[in-house]
């Protein structure tokens, strides 16, 4: 900033947590220096078009739009050819300028030599194809020089940048799962559960420090449909900011739902804000002054897709008229700030029947008048319209019907009340909002079985039935897979309790880590997932070693493995995620840590007589290095296997240094361990 740069380049990023603190920094760094410059930001995706941790290109404009940076795009990763797919979905789904820099494809070895196959011809001819679907800055990155770039500017500089058509949408997202608001989606349903208000188990379990409690009421509701969760902890005699933080952190470790951060705290909304990885749904702002020049700085800063009530000074109209006014007011308010109306949610209010019998008209008509003149979205907690009144959730589904006959956007509503649920299902059904009836189908066939009553739920009852598998709400293997570290805990204690430990690590332990590898290997899992699973599977090992120390038992690991990184290469987040997994299925893992010398390598192998040693390099300049260190295996240790993985590793390469196998990735590695030591 001193130096008077022209913008910020934020490159090479993998995950989306990571990519939105850079961008706060950022941000930050340029108000202290009172400076505006541009950011650009580049990411990291693979083939599938995700991230590292699973993120896709719409999930990536969703926060990043935001955010307000002012280019996205993607670098390294691969070639120019193998980004198209992720490049056609950035340029179909961003209204902002797009930035191509390819490597010349992904590197391999050649007698210790880097190549990289792709010409500074073909580099070109392949970017002129890139180049069709309307990006505005291309480049290169990895294995291209400055006669690449020179022949890419020959031939595309002076051309015209192609017009791209580009469809605005209203959009929140977690780092895993996106949500779109508006007439080409069903109205999104934002589960009300995770709130005090009237409920004492959940106010005790606030006042305990119960995360696991109020945790299970988010699975709870997403399991009964809901696709957002509100998450409000306020509570007078509590840290609400403290709690909101560690609430929400543990929800998204466990679910890929995006949240709803709901409080009327400025600084608790900020910090949650700060700490929310993806762009959240804030409830909320209203037509207060005071409250609009608090609430919309922070939604500049750090992005999200903001409620707004249409509440002023003067108290709740009773008219839609003077609703819609108040509508008017914010929008104008959030333009000065550069928020548009994709990223406002009017919210007219369900006042109950039960005190005015006109309450719901004015509010459906105000919906109605913003759906058709504003062409904007609208929510309305959906429960308030039946309060004070016996059989409460016949009349909220039916004003819950009616609303959406209106052009109503999102409901905060219980997903667990059977008659809201079958209201929505069947009236996304009659409108052409569920292709092939499959929602609804699914639904009917489930009912029964589902953890869907009248009017609540037991916590930690029922199956569970989604993306993450059909397993009782209580078993080990549920609280594996769903990353829930106490739970896993007490579940094994309970198991202990009638089964031998080697029963309960082969029948159940292994059964949920294995889940959650096989969905990781068919990309319906990501790389936070599985972390999260072997957190669990870690704390549930834990109560089985603290069971046998007391009862003078203890369990054979099922061999013994040395991993490194080898000399030269700093990098080690691989190997320690092969490390935990490793762990995790029963393994004695030595890790001798990275920058690894090969004589230390076989030394140990020697001396522990191993039977399996993992290599790690992601430096194309350090896998000589891993070579050297097979070369010296061998000779001095040959009867141990070797495994080799990392980032600039192939088949091909494995075979050419002589290993025994090459680990694509954490779960091909254990696969392969457990075939060799069983």
């Amino acid at each position: 900033l001193k130096n008077e740069i022209d913008c910020f380049l934020i490159e090479t990023m993998n995950d989306c947590y990571e990519t939105k603190a850079c961008v706060i920094a950022v941000k930050e760094a340029m108000e202290d220096s009172n400076i505006k410059i541009p950011i650009f930001v580049t990411n990291v995706y693979d083939k599938e078009c995700r991230l590292l941790n699973g993120s896709t290109p719409e999930i990536m404009i969703s926060m990043l739009e935001s955010l307000r940076v002012d280019a996205i795009g993607i670098n390294c990763s691969l070639g120019p050819l193998d980004m198209e797919e992720t490049i056609k979905r950035l340029c179909t789904a961003s209204s902002l300028p797009i930035i191509i820099n390819p490597n010349a494809c992904l590197p391999h070895v050649e007698n210790g030599n880097t190549v990289f196959d792709v010409s500074a011809d073909d580099f070109v001819k392949a970017m002129e194809k890139l180049d069709e679907y309307g990006p505005a800055i291309l480049g290169g990155c990895c294995g291209t020089t400055p006669q690449y770039i020179e022949k890419l500017v020959s031939k595309l500089a002076k051309k015209d940048l192609v017009t791209r058509e580009v469809k605005e949408t209203s959009s929140i997202c977690s780092s895993l799962k996106m949500v779109y608001f508006g007439d080409n989606s069903p109205a999104v349903l934002i589960g009300e559960r995770i709130n005090p208000t009237g409920k004492k188990k959940f106010k005790e379990a606030l006042r305990n420090n119960d995360i696991p409690y109020i945790v299970h009421q988010g699975l709870e509701q997403e399991s009964g449909g809901a696709q957002v969760l509100d998450v409000n902890v306020g509570l007078p005699e509590i840290d609400e900011e403290e709690m909101m933080v560690k609430v929400m952190t543990e929800l998204q470790s466990v679910t890929n739902l995006p949240l709803q951060i709901d409080t009327s705290s400025e600084i608790v909304m900020e910090k949650a804000l700060r700490k929310y990885n993806g762009k959240a749904l804030v409830n909320s702002v209203n037509g207060k002054q005071e409250i609009m020049d608090k609430i919309f700085p922070l939604i500049k800063k750090y992005g999200g897709l903001v409620v707004a009530l249409t509440i002023d000074e003067d108290g709740i109209p009773d008219t839609c008229d003077g609703r819609i006014k108040i509508a008017r007011k914010i929008y104008a308010e959030a333009e000065k700030y550069g928020i548009s109306k994709k990223d406002i949610i009017i919210d007219s209010l369900a006042m109950a029947v039960s005190s005015d019998s006109n309450a719901a008209i004015a509010t459906l008509q105000a919906v109605k008048t913003i759906h058709d003149e504003f062409k904007g979205n609208t929510s309305l907690g959906i429960s308030n319209i039946s309060f004070g009144l016996p059989q409460r959730e016949f009349v909220t589904a039916a004003f819950f019907t009616l609303a959406m006959e209106r052009g109503l956007s999102a409901a905060i509503m219980n997903p667990l009340q059977s008659e809201m649920m079958k209201a929505y299902r069947c009236f996304c059904l009659l409108h052409g909002k569920d292709e092939q009836c499959l929602n609804y189908i699914e639904f009917a066939n489930n009912y029964e079985s589902q953890s869907i009553v009248k009017t609540d739920v037991k916590s930690n009852s029922g199956n569970v039935t989604n993306e993450a598998g059909n397993f009782n709400i209580e078993t080990l293997e549920y609280a594996i897979i769903h990353g829930l570290k106490d739970d896993a805990y007490k579940a094994t204690e309970k198991l202990l309790e009638t089964i031998e430990p080697l029963n309960i690590i082969n029948n159940h332990l292994i059964s949920g880590l294995n889940f959650v590898g096989e969905k990781f290997e068919q990309k319906k899992m990501y790389l936070p997932q599985l972390l999260m699973a072997a957190d669990a599977a870690k704390s549930a090992f834990s109560a089985i070693n603290s069971f046998m120390e007391k009862s003078g038992k203890k369990e054979k690991p099922k061999g013994t493995i040395i991993i490194a990184t080898v000399k030269g290469d700093i990098h080690d987040i691989g190997k320690n995620i092969v490390k935990v997994l490793l762990e995790n299925y029963g393994f004695n893992v030595i890790d001798l840590g990275k920058d690894v010398p090969p004589e230390v390598i076989v030394e140990r192998c020697v001396k522990e007589n191993c039977k399996l040693v993992g290599l790690s390099a992601l430096m194309t300049t350090t896998v000589t290095s891993m070579e050297e260190t097979i070369k010296q295996l061998r000779k001095n240790a040959p009867w141990a296997k070797i495994c080799v993985g990392g980032a600039v590793l192939t088949q091909e390469y494995s075979d050419m240094i002589g290993a025994d196998f090459y680990g694509k990735d954490a779960m091909a590695t254990v696969n392969y361990a457990l075939t060799l030591f069983k």
